[in-house]
This record gives C-alpha cells, sequence and structure tokens, in this order.
C-alpha cells in the first residue's frame, strides 16, 4: 500500500514538510560566506547576502547544483520558483542562463534527479492569451531574488520561439517509463530552453539588482514598450503572487489576463473558474512514479486553489493552445485556464493554495496562511523573519571568497544542531511511512522510488538516538531497521535490481540473500554490487548503535561484526576494493559501481578507518593511497560517495593533510556564482559539507555521534544553537556557542584546541561537548604541526 492511499492521507501536507529538508538550503552554502558580524540580535542585512541563485546553472544535469531561486518557509511544503524551463527528472524548472520566464510555478521537485508532483503554474499577460509553454515566454529585463521575495522585470511582449520540449515531446506517460533523452543527459543547450540572446548588461551577473525592480532603469536593456513587473514570496502551503502592468504610452490598452496551467501532455486533470468567488481551482495528477510499481499512488493529485484580488471581465479555459473563450470548466490533458481584467486594471494579486489532500483543503489552506487581513507585504515580512530567525543562528567574522543515500552523510547532521525541534518529527514521519508501506524509505518523492542503493535511512535514525533524539517510537525503529537489516526485498534473487529498474518492490537491500550468506552482493547477481557490499556493511554498523539503544546486544554485537565485511571484496592483489561474483572470483575493476570507482569506493569505510588502514598494511600505506587519489585527481566532490575522504586523514592521524585539503575542496568547488556548487545541491548535502567544513570539524561517522576535526574557514563564529539541541529536541534553552580561530583565513593548519579552557589533543570532538561548550578555540598556524598525530 502505498502511503497516500493510507489513512495518514489527511496529514500528508504536513508531512511532506517535514520529510525533506531541502527548503533549509538557505541555511548552507549560499549564505554562511555572506553573514554578517555577531551581534545580539540577528541583523537584516544577514538576509541582504543571501543569493539564491548560487548553483542555479552548469552546462550538464550533473555539474549543475540544481538548485533554484525559490521562495518559501524552512521546511515548506512547496517551493515557488520563476519557471525557464520544463522540468522533469535531471532538469529542474529554472536555469539562470535562461532568458525568458514562462511563468511562476508552484513546485514539489524535491531535487534534480527526481521528478515533479502535482505542480501549478501560473503567468501573466496583456492582449491575446498565451497558453503554451513556448509563446508565453518573456524576456527578462532585470531580477532580484533573495529568500523572502523574487522580483522579476518581464517584457510585456511574449516572444514567440523556442520548442515546448517537455511537455510535447518527453512529457511522461502514466502507466509507461520515460527514458530521458540523451541530448538531454548531455545538456542539450538548444533543446533545454536555453537562448543564445545577449542577457543585457548587468543582467545576471551576481543576480540580484534590486533598485532595478521599482525603478524605470531597465531601458537600458532595450525595451522601452510595456512591460510586466512581477513579484513572488510565500508561505508553506500558499503562493503569494503580484502582477503589475505597465503599458507603453504610444499604444491602445490592452487587458491584462493570469493564465494557469493545470496539467502538463498526457495528464488529466481539471479546472474551474468561480466568477463570483473570483477563484480559480484545479488538479493535475501528474507524479513520479508511473515508472515505479507496483507500490503506486493512482488516486494521488495535486489540488490549487487561486484567489484573486480583481474581479474577471472574461475568461476561458485551453488545451494546449487551442482556447475555448467563456468557458467555466475543463478537465483533460495540457490543460489551462485564464482570467482577464479591464483594461485599466494595472495590478492583480493572486495567492493560490496547494495541497495533496483535496481542494477543500487547499481553500483551507489559503483560509489559514493567507486570509484577506494579510497584505502582500505582510507576507514578504512574515517569510523575512522566518528566515532571519533561521539564519541568525550562525554569525561569522573574517570573509572568504529525504534523498537519504545523498543527506545521511553530513545534512542530518547537520539538522541536530541548527533544527533540532524538527528532529523528532522527522523520526515519526519515517515511520509513519513504514506503518502503511512496511519499509523505512530509501529515496521517497511521493512514494518510494527505489532510487540510489543500501538502507541509510538506519543512519539518520542512529544519528538521531546517538544525539539524544528520543521523542519517537525507538522500539519500532528498532523493528524497521531490523528489517532492512535482516528481511530480503521480495523477489531478491529474481531481480538485478538496477537503477530506476520499474516495476519492482521496495529495493530496502538488494541482494542481501547473498550477503547474509557470502558477506557480499555477488556480481553477477544483482547489480551495483560492489557499492552495495561496502554500504551495506555501513548499514550495519548504523543498525548495530540502533540495537544497542534498545538493549538488543546480542544482535547489536553480530551487526558490528558484519560492519566488518567491506574487507570480503579487498583485492590485495590490487590494492582496491572489487566485485566479486557468486563463485569469488573476481568481476574487474569497473564493474560493481554506485557513481563512483574502485578508486572512490575503497575509502568508502566511514565507520572503521583503523580497520580500513589495517587491511591494506597500515596507516602509512592508507596515506599513501590516499596522497594518490587526491594528487591524481581521482576525487570528485561533485557527488557524495567522495565527501569523507579527505576527513580520513585526521582519523588516521595526519590532521595537517585534512586541514589542508578541505580548503582547496571549498575553493574548487563552491563560489558564489549562479555555477557555485560543481555537482548537485541534493537536498542540501553538498552545502552541508561546506558548512561544517568551515566549522571545522565533519561527522566522519554520520551514524556515530562524533565529528572528526579539520580547521575552520574563518576567525570567529557564533552560533546560537536552538534550545532542544542538547536535550533532544525537547525543552532546553537557547544556547550560544563561540569558535574562535586567529589568523584562519590566512594559516590552515592547527596548533592546539581549547573547548571551554581544556585541551583537546585528539582530532575529534562530541555532538555533546559541542552543543554544550561556550568557547572552541583553535590557535592556527602557517605550517603543519604534529597536533592530532595520534588520530581518533
Amino acid at each position: 500500500m502505498s502511503f497516500l492511499q493510507s489513512p495518514l492521507g489527511d496529514i500528508f501536507d504536513q508531512l511532506s514538510s517535514l520529510l525533506s529538508p531541502s527548503n533549509m538550503r538557505a541555511l548552507t552554502f549560499a549564505t554562511l560566506p555572506f553573514l554578517s558580524p555577531p551581534t545580539h540580535h540577528t541583523s537584516p542585512s544577514v538576509l541582504d547576502r543571501v543569493n539564491p541563485l548560487i548553483g542555479t546553472s552548469g552546462p550538464t544535469p550533473n555539474t549543475n547544483g540544481g538548485m533554484i531561486p525559490s521562495v518559501a518557509p524552512p521546511f515548506a511544503m512547496t517551493r515557488w520558483t520563476p519557471q525557464t524551463r520544463e522540468n522533469f527528472i535531471s532538469q529542474c524548472p529554472y536555469h539562470s542562463q535562461d532568458v525568458r520566464v514562462h511563468g511562476f510555478q508552484a513546485t514539489h521537485q524535491p531535487a534534480i534527479w527526481m521528478g515533479e508532483s502535482g505542480q501549478v503554474v501560473l503567468g501573466a499577460g496583456t492582449g491575446g492569451v498565451r497558453a503554451g509553454f513556448g509563446e508565453r515566454g518573456r524576456r527578462v529585463l532585470r531580477e532580484e531574488s533573495t529568500a523572502y521575495l523574487y522580483a522579476v522585470v518581464l517584457e510585456g511582449e511574449s516572444e514567440v520561439g523556442g520548442e515546448e520540449l517537455m511537455e510535447s515531446w518527453f512529457s511522461p506517460v502514466p502507466g509507461g517509463g520515460q527514458e530521458v533523452p540523451e541530448v538531454v543527459r548531455e545538456g542539450a543547450n538548444g533543446r533545454v530552453r536555453r537562448d543564445e540572446v545577449g542577457l543585457g548588461e548587468g543582467l545576471r551577473g551576481a543576480g540580484r539588482e534590486s533598485a532595478s525592480i521599482d525603478g524605470d532603469d531597465d531601458r537600458r536593456n532595450g525595451s522601452s514598450g510595456s512591460k510586466i513587473r512581477a513579484a513572488m514570496t510565500a508561505s508553506s502551503h500558499v503562493g503569494h503572487l503580484r502582477f503589475d502592468f505597465e503599458q507603453g504610452d504610444d499604444q491602445d490598452l490592452q487587458e491584462p489576463y493570469v493564465f494557469l496551467q493545470a496539467t502538463r501532455q498526457n495528464w488529466t486533470g481539471s479546472i474551474t473558474i468561480d466568477t463570483e468567488a473570483q477563484e480559480v481551482s484545479g488538479t493535475n495528477p501528474q507524479r513520479q512514479d508511473y515508472a515505479l510499481g507496483p507500490y503506486r499512488a493512482p488516486r494521488f493529485s495535486g489540488y490549487f486553489v487561486s484567489r484573486f484580488s480583481q474581479p474577471f471581465k472574461s475568461y476561458g479555459v485551453s488545451y494546449g493552445g487551442e482556447l475555448h473563450e467563456n468557458v467555466k470548466e475543463g478537465k483533460g490533458e495540457h490543460l489551462g485556464g485564464w482570467v482577464r481584467f479591464g483594461s485599466s486594471c494595472d495590478r492583480v494579486e493572486v495567492r493560490t493554495g496547494v495541497s495533496f489532500v483535496s481542494i477543500e483543503q487547499a481553500r483551507r489552506n489559503l483560509d489559514i496562511e493567507a486570509p484577506p487581513s494579510v497584505s502582500f507585504d505582510d507576507a514578504v515580512e512574515t517569510l523575512k523573519q522566518a528566515w532571519l530567525e533561521k539564519l541568525g543562528r550562525v554569525q561569522i567574522e573574517g570573509y572568504q571568497s529525504w534523498s537519504i543515500w545523498d543527506t545521511f552523510r553530513a545534512e542530518h547532521s547537520l539538522l541536530t544542531l541548527f533544527a533540532p525541534e524538527r528532529v523528532n518529527s522527522m523520526m515519526r514521519s519515517l515511520l509513519r511511512i513504514y506503518d502503511w508501506s512496511g519499509r523505512l524509505p530509501m529515496w521517497a518523492n511521493i512514494v518510494e522510488t527505489n532510487i540510489m542503493i543500501g538502507t541509510h535511512v538506519d543512519a539518520v535514525i542512529a544519528n538521531a538516538l546517538e544525539r539524544n533524539f528520543t521523542d519517537f517510537n525507538v522500539t519500532k525503529a528498532w523493528e524497521a531497521v531490523k528489517k532492512n537489516a535482516f528481511e530480503p526485498p521480495l523477489n531478491d534473487t529474481e531481480l538485478l535490481y538496477y537503477d530506476r529498474e520499474p516495476y519492482t518492490p521496495d529495493e530496502a537491500r538488494a541482494g542481501l540473500t547473498a550477503y547474509l550468506e557470502k558477506g557480499y552482493v555477488p556480481n553477477d547477481q544483482w547489480a551495483e554490487s560492489a557499492s552495495r557490499t561496502l554500504d551495506y556493511a555501513f548499514d550495519d554498523h548504523a543498525a548495530s548503535i540502533v540495537a544497542a539503544h534498545v538493549g538488543d546486544h546480542e544482535t547489536a554485537q553480530k551487526l558490528a561484526q558484519r560492519s566488518l565485511n567491506y574487507r570480503t571484496i579487498y583485492n590485495a592483489n590490487t590494492t582496491f576494493m572489487e566485485a566479486r561474483n557468486a563463485n569469488g572470483s573476481w568481476a574487474g575493476p569497473e564493474q560493481g559501481w554506485t557513481e563512483g570507482d574502485a578508486w572512490i569506493y575503497t575509502f568508502a569505510v566511514p565507520h572503521d578507518p583503523r580497520g580500513l588502514a589495517d587491511l591494506l598494511g597500515g596507516r602509512e600505506i592508507l596515506k599513501a593511497k590516499l596522497d594518490e587519489y587526491f594528487a591524481s585527481g581521482q576525487n570528485d566532490h561533485s557527488n557524495e560517495p567522495s565527501h569523507h575522504s579527505p576527513f580520513l586523514y585526521a582519523a588516521l592521524g595526519y590532521p595537517a593533510s585534512t586541514q589542508n585539503l578541505t580548503r582547496a575542496i571549498a575553493a574548487d568547488n563552491y563560489n558564489a556564482t549562479a555555477a557555485g556548487l560543481s555537482g548537485n545541491e541534493d537536498l542540501g548535502q553538498m552545502s552541508a559539507w561546506y558548512v561544517f567544513s568551515a566549522l571545522g570539524f565533519y561527522p566522519l561517522d554520520p551514524a556515530g555521534s562524533k565529528y572528526v576535526v579539520g580547521a575552520p574557514f574563518f576567525e570567529n563564529v557564533t552560533i546560537r544553537l536552538p534550545a532542544g539541541v542538547a536535550t533532544g529536541g525537547v525543552g532546553g534553552v537557547e544556547h550560544e556557542i563561540v569558535i574562535r580561530a586567529p589568523n584562519a583565513p590566512k594559516w590552515p593548519f592547527v596548533k592546539s584546541l581549547t573547548v571551554d579552557g581544556r585541551r583537546v589533543e585528539k582530532p575529534v570532538l562530541t555532538h555533546s561537548e559541542i552543543v554544550t561548550a561556550s568557547k572552541i578555540v583553535f590557535e592556527m598556524s602557517g605550517t603543519p604541526t604534529d597536533w592530532g598525530n595520534e588520530g581518533i
């Protein structure tokens, strides 16, 4: 049974905001380098330094940060974004190099390698209604993007051109698989709406020119005619849009309109126009699970209700580009609707409530979050304050320029520090999914997608328990984790379980049948076998921690022993990890990997670096191999499997190498531009790596409670830890901690470390030490020192 088919569907709107930390991303890389000096209160200038356009470009999906300049509060159900292209698996709805905006989209796409679900798109124009994606694009003259407001000046006349790419060519078909075209995988500039049109002086740059939105200086970009000024803000379930129509002096006034796209091609939805209530409502059943099965959600739909500030003069519905005037209801594919206003109308405000439950719930969300008493400016201020509260938890001095497979590595540890009030709710949400599907999620996007490998949710639960978060059913959590560790998925010996294999059961630990017998997953029987073996060994380690917390010490010991199974695929002849076949023979160095290779995965033992060193022949030998790995360019920071690798040095007793490398990796892979992330953000993991590295410590073992010490990037960091951070999210008081590292911007090495005056000799800090400390002081050095050479 899918989650949405369960009786819990009526609370899905709330759960969706708890399950995904994607809207906390502004806490991470996009803001940390630009935060203001510490004060006793949060300065509004903190938000002035946020640039949501970081990570919004890249020539291919793999080299695109996968970010969008969305407006939404932390942990919102829905994010609102300008739409410059149709989004789908491997493409987001916005790319900073596109020069036209085609609408404003309520998106539920959590990451670039996930699909869209239940979205709605609004756009505005004057004169004849433009309903098709290509024809409704309007050239961007200026844009401003902040954490709480997106505003843009568009040419009033739409520019017909380009191809209706995703709507008409590759729109996913219900009940059938979607083969992402090769040209799209490789970037396909011409077909992903990257038009070769001049952007105009200073148009994109850093992405934000606040004076331009309300000023008249945009004529220098080549437009002296009509314009549409659009502004957008949001609450968790409601998008607030404001359209100002400025028509040229030398032309007859045309009637403005707002167009709403309910569905794309191949998806049957509905739309209803209520002239008396000045509302437009509709449904959109689009979802990603059409290619998954058998646990799908055929009853799923997205619902929306849009409420307008002005009465309608006329209206209609559209199917593709075909317009039907004076029609109030429509049902079908490629469905849209529009409402038109009098020619004297120069401003229209639209509030759109969304829901995954019903139109009634969408309307209720609208009534609760955007009643008539709340103005557009009120909504902006509310969202501004929500982000100020979150961003004010970290302040710095000294400046420098449930995708669980991704986020278990560092993002969840970050949330236990900066959003502890959410952690217990997240654990309860995971267990609700278990209640109704029979498994904890791997990569949930409405339903389970089976994307990526392993049951790293085990580590998410272990991470919470290790940090004293227990306000959830811990016994049931162990039941679910134990099922992952000991019960193979359905048809385990009949399927390969290759990535995105359609119509498979919940994958969990595919190949567990053989893993339990042999200690490894055979390459000639299951896909991605070598990576699975290493990941399952780590997952066993995480599961053993959960078992210990509930007092099942016998099983905990068994799982701890199983966590050493990484040894079963080490090939001493080649000195690399390597996939094995069922008969024990080696499958070859290029076989069995998940988004990596033998170089990257040979170091994939974050829970036992000392054991890995012993396996290779000692600390010095492992260090030499790490040296070769980094020196020869094998490290690929654009993807997650390599994120922990630089911290292995410190764990082994070579902290100077960690301290030097983290800065080099940060410089090479992060910057404050639209191409500022070298790889997909993946719901916060890329940014979480940067934040921890900049603070000076990192969760090498993300299932445990210890952080390996690196070196801070900044001289002073003040962290306002929320109430509950040291008490498992329940009770407690706010606590301020200062991390001092004089000369850190120019000196990368650590000479000494103290916590509240107590000397720390090993490069390791526990979660408890950090959250109860008042002052952590690093003494920095311009040359390597012998501090921390014992390792952890």
